[in-house]
Parts: C-alpha cells; sequence; structure tokens
C-alpha cells in the first residue's frame, strides 16, 4: 500500500554545553512521471505525479527526477544548504508549457538557496521560463526556454548565481536571459541565446528597487548571442555592472547594440569592466559594436572584434563622461569611432590621435578574418589580421571552443584562437577565466529596454504598469525575507551551519 510521504525535518538534539549540536536528515532520490500519483511514496516504482508536490516535499540533499512528459510547471520556497543543494533534473522529452500554480512561470525559485535546476525545457509560458529571485548560490543549468511571454531566463536579488549551457529564444516581450536587482557574482557562460525581442543578456543594478542599486563582479563568458534586438537594447547589456569580466562571446546579427556599459536605473555607470577577446558583428540596421555611457568610466576593451554592417555606425561609441580611465587597443576594428552619439565619426588614426588609445588596434574587414561569416562562421582563417597580435594582458588561458590560448607566437584577437588541426583543449587545471568570480553552486545606445514587464508582485498582479526601465518581476515591495532561524549562541550556529545573510543598501524592494 502506498504511504503519503511527509517532509523530512532536521532534528536538534540537546547535549550538554560545550558539546556539539547535530542536525540529522537523510538525503532521498525522488521521481516525478506523467501519471503517476501524488499519493505515492515518490521513491523507485512509486513515482508522484506533479512537479509542485515534488517541490511541497524535498529538503536539503534531496533530487527530484523527471520523466518525459509534459508538465504544468512547480513553484519551490525550499532551499538546500552548501554540499547539499535540492535538485530538480529533467531527462530529455520534459516539457513545462503551463505556468506554475504561484506566480505566471514556468519554474520558480523565490527565498530558496541552493537550488539547481537542470535539463527542462520550458515553452510559451505567460512571463518566465524559469523564474529565480531572493535566492542565492542557483545553479539554471542546461534547460531550454523558448517563446515564453517575457524571458528565457530572470533572476531578482540572486547572489551568486550560475545560468550555464541553457539555450534560451523567442522571448516575446524582452529578453533571453535577464539578471536584475543588485545582485553579486553572476556567472553567465555558454548559453546559446536567440532571436528574443529585446536583449540577449540583460544586467540591470536598479536603484529603485533597493539595495546598493549595481551588479558586482559579473562573469559572461562564451556566449553565443544572435538575431536579438528587434525591440531595441543589445546582445550583453550592462545596466550598472562594475568589475566584472565580459570574455570569449560571439555576438552576431545583433540589431541593436553589441556590448553596452551604461547606466539609467542603476546607481552609478558601469564602472571598471573587463571586455576582452570577443567577436562582435553588428546587423545593418544595428547600433554600434561596443557602447559606453553615463560615467561608466576605468573599462578595458583588449582583444575584440568590432565590425559593424550598419552603413554609418561603427565600432564604438562612447559619451565624454566615460572616457576617463578608458584602456583600448589590440582590437580589430573599422574605421568609425565617435565621443558624441555620431554627430562626429573618427577613423581609427583620429581616435588614437585624440585619445592615445588603439595604437596596436588594426583595421579589417569581415571577408579577410573569417572562415565563412555569409553562413555564420566566424573562426578565423590562418593568417587572418586578428592572428597573433593581441596582447597576452587580461587574455582567457582559452577560447570559445575551449581550445589553449596562445597558439603560435601570439594572442589571436577575438573569441577563437586559430589552431588549424593541431587544437590541444585548455589544460584542465585552468580556468577559462580571468575572474575569481564565484560560480554558484557549480535608451541611447543599447539601453533602453529593461523592461517594465516585471512590475508585478510573486503572484504576478500588476503593481505598477508605468513603462519604465527597470522590470524585476519579484516580491510585493517590503523587506527581504528574515535571514533564518534566530540562533542562540556561536557554537549553536556553528552546528547548525547556518550563514548570515548579508544586507546591502538598506531594505530592498524587489518587484
Amino acid at each position: 500500500m502506498a504511504h503519503h510521504q511527509t517532509k523530512r525535518r532536521a532534528t536538534v538534539l540537546p547535549v550538554l554545553a560545550g558539546a556539539l549540536i547535530a542536525s540529522t536528515a537523510h538525503a532521498e532520490t525522488y521521481y516525478v512521471e506523467s501519471g503517476g500519483s501524488d499519493g505515492a511514496t515518490g521513491l523507485t516504482g512509486a513515482p508522484w505525479g506533479t512537479l509542485q508536490h515534488a517541490a511541497d516535499q524535498v529538503v536539503a540533499g534531496d533530487t527530484v527526477m523527471v520523466a518525459a512528459g509534459t508538465y504544468v510547471g512547480f513553484a519551490l520556497t525550499t532551499g538546500g544548504t552548501d554540499g547539499s543543494p535540492i535538485t530538480f533534473q529533467a531527462e530529455s522529452g520534459v516539457t513545462i508549457d503551463t505556468d506554475n500554480a504561484s506566480t505566471p512561470d514556468g519554474i520558480n525559485v523565490e527565498g530558496a538557496d541552493y537550488v539547481v535546476i537542470e535539463g527542462f525545457h520550458v515553452v510559451g509560458v505567460t512571463r518566465a521560463g524559469i523564474r529565480c529571485a531572493l535566492s542565492n548560490f542557483v545553479t539554471i543549468r542546461g534547460n531550454t526556454a523558448e517563446n515564453n511571454g517575457v524571458w528565457g531566463i530572470f533572476s531578482g536579488f540572486c547572489d551568486d548565481i550560475l545560468v550555464e549551457e541553457n539555450d534560451c529564444s523567442g522571448s516575446v516581450d524582452e529578453h533571453g536571459v535577464y539578471v536584475s536587482n543588485s545582485a553579486d557574482r553572476p556567472t553567465v557562460r555558454n548559453n546559446v541565446l536567440w532571436n528574443n525581442n529585446a536583449n540577449g543578456l540583460h544586467m540591470n543594478g536598479d536603484i529603485n528597487m533597493g539595495g546598493d542599486g549595481v551588479i558586482e563582479a559579473a562573469l559572461v563568458e562564451g556566449n553565443i548571442i544572435f538575431g536579438n534586438g528587434n525591440a531595441g537594447g543589445s546582445a550583453i547589456n550592462c545596466d550598472g555592472c562594475q568589475n566584472g569580466v565580459i570574455q570569449n562571446n560571439l555576438i552576431f546579427d545583433t540589431h541593436a547594440s553589441g556590448i553596452s556599459l551604461y547606466a539609467i536605473d542603476a546607481a552609478e555607470g558601469s564602472q571598471n569592466n573587463l571586455v576582452v577577446n570577443n567577436t562582435v558583428i553588428v546587423a545593418a540596421d544595428g547600433r554600434w559594436c561596443l557602447n559606453i555611457q553615463d560615467g561608466s568610466t576605468n573599462n578595458t576593451a583588449y582583444n575584440n572584434i568590432l565590425l559593424n554592417l550598419h552603413s554609418t555606425h561603427g565600432s564604438l561609441d562612447i559619451s565624454p563622461d566615460s572616457l576617463s580611465g578608458f584602456v583600448s587597443d589590440h582590437n580589430v576594428v573599422m574605421d568609425r569611432f565617435t565621443t558624441d552619439g555620431a554627430s562626429t565619426v573618427l577613423t581609427l588614426a583620429e581616435w588614437t590621435g585624440a585619445t592615445g588609445q588603439g595604437v596596436a588596434s588594426v583595421v579589417a574587414a569581415s571577408a579577410a578574418l573569417f572562415v565563412d561569416a555569409d553562413n555564420d562562421d566566424y573562426h578565423l582563417q590562418e593568417n587572418a589580421p586578428a592572428a597573433d597580435v593581441g596582447t597576452p594582458t587580461s587574455a582567457p588561458p582559452a577560447d570559445l571552443d575551449g581550445n589553449a590560448r596562445p597558439y603560435g607566437p601570439g594572442y589571436d584577437i577575438g573569441a577563437y584562437e586559430w589552431c588549424g588541426d593541431d587544437c590541444e583543449p585548455a589544460s584542465s587545471s585552468s580556468s577559462t577565466s580571468t575572474s575569481s568570480t564565484s560560480s554558484g553552486t557549480g535608451g541611447s545606445g543599447g539601453q533602453g529596454t529593461g523592461g517594465a514587464g516585471g512590475t508585478t508582485s510573486s503572484s504576478g498582479a500588476a503593481l505598477d504598469d508605468a513603462d519604465d526601465d527597470s522590470g524585476c518581476g519579484c516580491m510585493v515591495p517590503g523587506e527581504r525575507r528574515a535571514a533564518g532561524p534566530i540562533v542562540f549562541g556561536l557554537l549553536l550556529m556553528g552546528a547548525l551551519g547556518l550563514r548570515a545573510r548579508r544586507r546591502t543598501g538598506g531594505s530592498r524592494r524587489p518587484r
């Protein structure tokens, strides 16, 4: 006879003073299958029937394996712990095509740290395919988010989130991936973001929602981003991102800007970022390859290919108040730069003469650089003008394909290192990253498309229909949830493995 599975709780055993206090819980693997029963145990041979029932039962360390089939979405509000995450793992052929019962999203993770969401295909839901809010150390990996109403993947106030190896396309209103609010150390890597209405990736500090209004130490690497921007925006859009790294990304057929560093909603400009070894090809109806505005100072651009198919736009549009501390060299560019919104367009020589930047940069055309740009193959030709002329300074040790840099006498410019038939993978001991960014558990120019679609509570009810550029999609305004149970004494805190949550910038008001 099947038994109802009840939620297991850690037991804290009182002991004599000075002794450790232990918590006990046994991690389980549960199963969900179309045609299963929520009255079953959820164990092998007795699968549950709905994802929401599984989400209501799991505790730290549990894994939920989901068999092929079509499901209603789920909302998860229980988190794991460091070393014992809660994991929802979809087998091939799992589709979510209906909003969960709590929010207008397919999957909603809210107030739940240390969670892994992997392998789901979420299609045609009202808002986000996968939404994560007020949750730290969450991994969203290997999912497909397709033709969803607003975003493919969304996060709000999520520190140390890892978004990797996802395919996000066809977002009807806005972006493929949206990292919002004062979130620190997000990692967005190895995703394919394509044919979304606005940005491929949008990151927005948004001081109006609380926190410090800055996204700190983002790592954006290894993404292939194309066909975005019909509604404006950028392939990679950064509103108030600081001390981050953007590297090894391939951007093409972008109908707005390529990479934008600016501030509209954020507390400050996008400052102190490294943009290195990216390949950016802007479409004939696009804006500028690299767009830096609004006091976004002290940024560095090395080893990038910045080409533009537009008849008058070009490689770099930077505002006068963003020039301080800007360093740019060893890039492959075209003869179009501007510091006044394209009222005046400078050649590379004029740009270098005016700023001292770009002494080692070169002008080259697509036909001389790429294997087959007409068919979207942006690997370098042998002896391309980008070969061996990059700088080793801050260059990632592997290229977009994972091949070791450098091959030959010098580093190549762009996302790909030419290595012919002699390519070698980068050493397993070396990261593709030049940053120490944590990976968690595991307008004008390009701005102006943050999206008012996020002005909703966690239930999806409209709070403010103003057409602004913030768009969070988080909780009803108010303070962030409590840090955890009250713990008396440092010994008890250590024994239970609890960690204090950091608050920044006062009360935070996620939508």
